[in-house]
C-alpha cells in the first residue's frame, strides 16, 4: 500500500469517525455492531498480512540470524517484562494493568511495515519477523495474559491455556494468515488487486475498534487517559528504543534495527482489543482501553522515532 493510499485511508476513517461522534444515536448503534463483529473484523486484518507473506518470509530468518533472534527476544521476553515493571512503577488500576501487558503480548502489526519503508528500514526483515511473531503469538499471548490476570485480578480472569482458548486464538491469527498466504501463491494476481482494499480496510478497522472501545467506555474516558495514558507512552517509547537501541547493541546494522525498532514499537492493538471485548476471551472494555490509547499514541510516537533515526543516520554518514 503507498503512502498516498494510506493517508486516504486514514482520512476516509478520520471523517467517519467524526460522523459517529456527532451522531449519538447511530454511534451507540455503530458501537454495538462494531463489537459483535470484531472477531471477523481482525480476521480481514490478519487476511490482509496473509497476502504479504509467502513461505519465503519464513525461510529469511536465515538471512539475517543475528537481527531476528535479538528481535525476537526482545519482543518476546524482553517487552513483558519492561511493561510489567511500568504497570508497577505507574500503580495501574488491575484491568488496565492487564489491558497494557496484553499490547505488550501482542505481535507487530502490519503497520511497522509501512513506516520502517518510508524511514529506510529493512522491510523484508519487517515482514519476515510479523510472520514469525503472528505464529509464535498463538502461545505467547495467552501465557502473558493468563500470568498478569493471575497477578493483577483477583477474579481470576484469563485467557488461560485451555485448548479451546488457544484454538480461538489460532483460530483469529493462524487461519486467516494462512488463508491470504494460500491465495497469494495460488493466485497472485487476485492478491495483488485484493491487497489495497484489504489494507485500506484494515485501517478502517484499526480506527473502528479503537472508536467502539473509546465509546463505550466515554463516561470515564478522562480518567483512563489520566491513568494509562502516561503508561502507553512510555512503554510506546521504551518499545521503539529497545527494538532500535538492543539490535545495534548487539552489532546489527542500522536498517535491520530500524526495521527491529518499528517492529517492536508498532503492535496489533486491532488485535489487542479484540482479545479483550471477545465474550469468549476477556469480555472486558476496561482491559481494551490501553490497546485503543496505544493505538492511537504509536502512529504519532512512531513518526517522530523514524525522523530521528533518519536524522541521525544522515549525521553519521555526513561527519
Amino acid at each position: 500500500m503507498g503512502l498516498w493510499g494510506t493517508f486516504a485511508a486514514l482520512g476516509w476513517s478520520t471523517a467517519t469517525y467524526q460522523n459517529l461522534w456527532v451522531c449519538p444515536r447511530m454511534s451507540a448503534m455503530g458501537s454495538a455492531l462494531i463489537l459483535a463483529s470484531l472477531p471477523f473484523a481482525i480476521g480481514i486484518v490478519m487476511f490482509g498480512l496473509g497476502l504479504s507473506l509467502t513461505l519465503d518470509d519464513f525461510r529469511r530468518v536465515g538471512q539475517y540470524p543475528k537481527a531476528a533472534v535479538v528481535a525476537l527476544l526482545c519482543q518476546i521476553m524482553l517487552l513483558p517484562v519492561v511493561c510489567f515493571a511500568l504497570v508497577l512503577a505507574f500503580r495501574l488500576p488491575a484491568e488496565l494493568a492487564v489491558g497494557l501487558l496484553l499490547v505488550a503480548a501482542s505481535p507487530g502489526g502490519p503497520t511497522a511495515n509501512l513506516f520502517s519503508h518510508l524511514f529506510g528500514g529493512n522491510v523484508a526483515l519487517n515482514v519476515t519477523l510479523t510472520a514469525i511473531n503472528s505464529v509464535l503469538a498463538v502461545v505467547t499471548l495467552p501465557i502473558v495474559v493468563n500470568l498478569s490476570a493471575g497477578f493483577f485480578l483477583s477474579g481470576g480472569a484469563a485467557i488461560g491455556l485451555q485448548f479451546d482458548k488457544v484454538m480461538q486464538v489460532f483460530v483469529m491469527v493462524i487461519v486467516p494468515v494462512a488463508a491470504g498466504m494460500l491465495v497469494r501463491g495460488r493466485a497472485p494476481e487476485v492478491a495483488r488487486r485484493l491487497n489495497l482494499p484489504v489494507r485500506v480496510v484494515s485501517v478502517v478497522v484499526l480506527v473502528g475498534v479503537i472508536y467502539a472501545v473509546l465509546y463505550s467506555e466515554r463516561e470515564n474516558l478522562v480518567g483512563y487517559f489520566v491513568s494509562v495514558g502516561l503508561a502507553a507512552l512510555v512503554f510506546n517509547v521504551v518499545s521503539l528504543v529497545i527494538g532500535y537501541g538492543v539490535p545495534r547493541l548487539a552489532g546489527v546494522e542500522h536498517r535491520a534495527a530500524t526495521a527491529a525498532g518499528f517492529e517492536i514499537g508498532i503492535h496489533n492493538t486491532a488485535l489487542a482489543i479484540t482479545v479483550a471485548l471477545s465474550p469468549t476471551l476477556l469480555n472486558s472494555a476496561e482491559i481494551a482501553i490501553p490497546g485503543a490509547v496505544y493505538g492511537i499514541v504509536m502512529f504519532f510516537t512512531a513518526t517522530g522515532f523514524g525522523w530521528l533515526i533518519r536524522r541521525r543516520a544522515r549525521t553519521s554518514l555526513t561527519s
